[in-house]
């Protein structure tokens, strides 16, 4: 037997690289395997996160063209109703890896069990949403948003008070969907939705004369930003409705046994599940999130121009992100369904076949934004003082991507495992700490020192993109641990 030290000696006549050339040649296989898993179920989630961006990046392209005002409103806005859906989005979207699971271990009853009580989560979060959207004066102090913004951020978080119900129910179906690989039904309603919100918001923003002699001297009027609230939420409506639509007529659903009796009466165990990791996921999305708009909120304390900047670059990095969501969604179900079938050993291996894709794709796309970067915040604003602005953070769109989309795979393989603790502690040190903190540091020079480079709304993108890079190789150790946190993937969400 060779020591320790030495190679195993190679079997009679194979020669001695041959053993290598077989072991690559199974990694080979092995990516190839996971790539046929993950892209099928990939794109249809990236398509429908793109068509629900369509919403800001449309509203961004009309109000960009309409005023200033306007725009620095749309940003605030923003960013106030981003924070709020988010946190409560991440909390019904625990139904993902729990049903997940379910199906993968073919208790498809329970599967669908899941649905019912995550629509009650939903209704029940609607509450004091709605309540904080129509009340934003937290975050209008927070911006220290003058009179003429302010007014106009009231009345547009208003219409996104309307459509915040549907919009989480309408994540309670997507979650089941992608939980048993058929995005492509969620894709389809999305993108209904957009077909109905680009006219709309193009109407209510713009406004218009209405044609004919019946309606001489009448008109829609241009409404700005409040104009593209209405137009979401009418149009988040429409999903949902559509959504309901589906799981009562669509044969793909019998299975699950969803509408038989309408809903079913809340139940304590189930509901206590998906908020057990529920809550620590909609902390963790809401503490990732909120790095990022509460940048939009201290970035606008440096003027319009600034802030109209900002807002371009994030929509920009956002549009880029909607593919590495695809794939972390993708494989975090796939992943779920492999635990659920005890297969341990492809979940692990897959979970890191979606780390390396999602990098992969990010640098890639990442890196073409940056090369031409003039021509695409050109197709955003034609004023130069904006342009200006945007142009010096885009140049950080590839290395804050690239590490943006690691981390976010593999905190989704992460709830997979049911594991949402730990990243949101990795959260709240690196966007919070590292990210927000740093970037308050360095854009507003406190305490003296800081290079003048470094100031205002390039301060706080370089502090993001550092603390994007920590938390990336955070999640990358807590991953290589998954498999050993939990017992036979049997351990209660934690």
């Amino acid at each position: 037997m060779p020591r320790p030290t030495e190679p195993a000696a190679q079997a009679p006549g194979v020669p001695p690289h041959a053993s290598t050339t077989h072991q690559h040649t199974c990694a080979w296989q092995a990516w190839r395997d996971s790539a046929a898993r993950i892209v099928p179920l990939a794109w249809p989630v990236m398509v429908g996160q793109l068509a629900v961006l369509a919403y800001s990046t449309i509203d961004t392209l009309l109000v960009a063209r309409h005023g200033s005002v306007d725009l620095a409103a749309l940003a605030i806005g923003g960013a106030a109703y981003i924070t709020i859906f988010v946190g409560l989005m991440g909390v019904i979207m625990a139904i993902a890896p729990i049903a997940g699971r379910m199906f993968g271990g073919g208790q498809h009853l329970a599967a669908g069990e899941q649905l019912h009580q995550a629509v009650w989560l939903a209704l029940a979060l609607s509450v004091p949403g709605c309540a904080l959207l129509a009340w934003p004066e937290p975050f209008l102090r927070l911006a220290q948003a003058p009179p003429e913004v302010a007014a106009k951020v009231s009345a547009y978080l208003a219409a996104l008070a309307v459509a915040l119900p549907a919009s989480l129910l309408f994540t309670a179906y997507r979650g089941f969907n992608t939980a048993i690989s058929q995005p492509r039904r969620a894709m389809r309603i999305q993108l209904l939705g957009l077909a109905l919100k680009l006219p709309l918001s193009t109407l209510l923003v713009q406004g218009v004369a209405l044609p004919g002699a019946m309606f001489a001297g009448l008109a829609v009027p241009a409404l700005g930003v409040v104009g593209c609230g209405i137009a979401t939420a009418v149009a988040m409506w429409l999903q949902a409705g559509l959504a309901w639509r589906s799981l009562r007529r669509d044969a793909l659903y019998a299975p699950f046994h969803l509408t038989g009796g309408g809903l079913r009466r809340p139940r304590r165990a189930e509901l206590l599940a998906q908020l057990r990791l529920g809550a620590p996921m909609g902390l963790a999305i809401l503490v990732e999130v909120t790095g990022f708009t509460f940048m939009a909120i201290f970035i606008a304390r440096l003027g319009n121009t600034a802030v109209a900047g900002h807002q371009i670059t994030a929509n920009l990095v956002a549009l880029l992100f909607m593919a590495s969501l695809g794939i972390a969604n993708a494989t975090s179900a796939l992943v779920a369904q492999d635990i659920g079938a005890g297969a341990l050993e492809r979940a692990r291996r897959l979970g890191w076949h979606g780390v390396w894709l999602g990098s992969l794709v990010a640098l890639m796309l990442g890196g073409a934004v940056t090369l031409g970067r003039v021509q695409v915040v050109g197709l955003y604003t034609p004023d130069p003082a904006v342009a200006a602005a945007a142009l010096p953070l885009v140049v950080w769109a590839l290395l804050f991507h690239t590490a943006d989309a690691a981390q976010t795979v593999a905190a989704f393989v992460l709830r997979a495992w049911h594991l949402a603790t730990w990243p949101l502690i990795v959260y709240a040190v690196a966007v919070w700490g590292v990210g927000l903190g740093g970037g308050y540091v360095l854009a507003f020079d406190v305490g003296g020192g800081v290079p003048a480079v470094l100031h205002g709304a390039r301060g706080f993108w370089i502090a993001a993109t550092a603390g994007l890079v920590t938390a990336a190789f955070a999640m990358a150790i807590l991953l290589t641990r998954a498999p050993h946190m939990i017992r036979a993937g049997a351990r209660q969400p934690s």
